[in-house]
């Protein structure tokens, strides 16, 4: 057996118990549907059909197997199923201070016409707007690591049955992993989550958050003296300077940022203690970040304005996890026309987003395994902080052209145990 042969039995291996734990109870069909789904993804590194079902390899008609995909994946809504296993999983990997980044990104499909609950979007990467659907994700990342936890992804449309409103949706999101989480971690939000309507429930919540300003809200300085926010940078003094370097498609740019707190209270929310920190020289105007997590914990080794700076430049970890989804598995080329469909099919490479993560990047006994997948993707240079490129890359070039028959979930072994009528498992 060659290298690539055995490199690719324990992907398969792995993929096989993390996809059976993810269909656990599902029942047939649906259960082997999932293996075939995440085997055929990453091994084609596509989500259309057609090139999935060329991935499998199955000895029947290609038409054939790309009918039992469309059936299935189309069937039932299963994302929520789906988000809530990696979301019971991923949990256990979030800490006190662990960011957990918010963020929206779209999918884009100018040209379609007959796909169910398409709406206006506007398209991130071309600054105009568009027809698709709405990303949701939220990831989970260390301040001072480098690994990732995808926690909860979800496309939704506004035009969809029972959608209430965006920020329905978000903090529903928000809601179902801090409660999983049981309160752990410190929420990141752009400018998408300056809103009442955000902060207030967050709030209530009593949940810890860092959210970037567009600095027309107005605020409370602790004189009294209420202004906009934009105006009450000028009363925050820099009382901290540091270098910070950035990772950027490769590059590495170096910035040298000086930073300050200010306290200051919302008029729709005064008895709520609240910090503005603000941070400059990292554009032409400064960053204004809001928060609720008190400098009561400060150290000498941690800086209050820097962790919160820290915290806010974490969240970019959301960010790069939709290029890699969008560049590594091309999510804008999904083909089908069912809203349930296209829900299963982000769901389902959120979930392989997961493996490549949690499954195959961060568990120590996958060390080994890890490096080789980084050698198959051959790259020219190092392996850069965001890994997961190299070992999409590793996967694809390993599971391309090999059978999936090894991938299957292995049938359960037979309970010989003789028990009384009254004893037996529920079925």
């Amino acid at each position: 057996m060659g290298e690539d042969s055995r490199i690719g039995t324990k992907i398969k291996w792995q993929l096989s118990r993390f996809a059976g734990w993810l269909s656990q109870g599902w029942g047939k069909p649906a259960a082997p549907f999932v293996p075939e789904m995440l085997f055929g993804i990453q091994a084609s590194k596509d989500v259309k059909w057609s090139n999935i079902a060329r991935a499998l390899g199955e000895p029947i008609r290609l038409i054939k197997t790309e009918n039992r995909l469309s059936r299935n994946l189309g069937a039932q809504d299963r994302s929520d199923r789906l988000n809530e296993r990696i979301l019971w999983q991923g949990a256990s990997r979030v800490g006190t201070d662990t960011v957990l980044a918010v963020d929206l990104s779209d999918v884009t499909k100018r040209y379609a016409r007959k796909m169910e609950c398409l709406v206006g979007v506007r398209d991130g990467s071309e600054g105009e707007k568009a027809r698709g659907y709405w990303l949701l994700e939220i990831v989970g990342a260390d301040v001072e690591g480098d690994q990732i936890t995808p926690l909860y992804g979800e496309l939704y449309s506004h035009e969809a049955p029972g959608f209430a409103s965006e920020n329905d949706q978000l903090l529903k999101a928000v809601e179902r992993v801090t409660a999983m989480t049981f309160g752990r971690g410190i929420l990141a939000w752009d400018r998408g989550g300056d809103r009442y309507s955000i902060l207030i429930p967050l709030l209530e919540a009593e949940l810890r958050f860092v959210i970037r300003q567009d600095g027309d809200r107005d605020v409370i300085l602790e004189s009294g003296k209420k202004m906009r926010m934009r105006k009450a940078v000028r009363w925050c003094r820099s009382r901290l300077g540091y270098s910070v370097k950035l990772e950027h498609e490769g590059y590495v740019e170096e910035k040298h940022l000086e930073l300050g707190a200010l306290p200051v209270r919302l008029p729709k929310k005064p008895e709520c203690a609240l910090w503005l920190v603000v941070i400059r020289g990292w554009g032409q105007e400064p960053i204004l970040l809001l928060t609720n997590v008190s400098p009561e914990g400060e150290t000498p080794e941690r800086p209050y304005e820097k962790w919160i700076a820290e915290i806010y430049l974490t969240r970019h970890a959301c960010e790069d996890t939709f290029r890699f989804l969008k560049q590594a598995y091309h999510v804008e080329d999904v083909r089908v026309r069912s809203y349930a469909a296209l829900r299963n099919t982000y769901a389902l490479v959120h979930a392989v987003m997961y493996f490549v993560s949690v499954v195959i990047g961060t568990k120590a006994r996958l060390t080994i395994l890890f490096k080789k997948l980084c050698e198959k993707a051959k790259r020219f240079f190092q392996i850069a902080t965001f890994f997961h490129y190299a070992v999409a890359d590793g996967i694809h070039r390993v599971l391309f052209g090999s059978p999936l028959r090894s991938c299957r979930q292995p049938s359960p072994a037979r309970d010989l145990q003789r028990r009384f009528a009254f004893a037996r498992p529920p079925s």
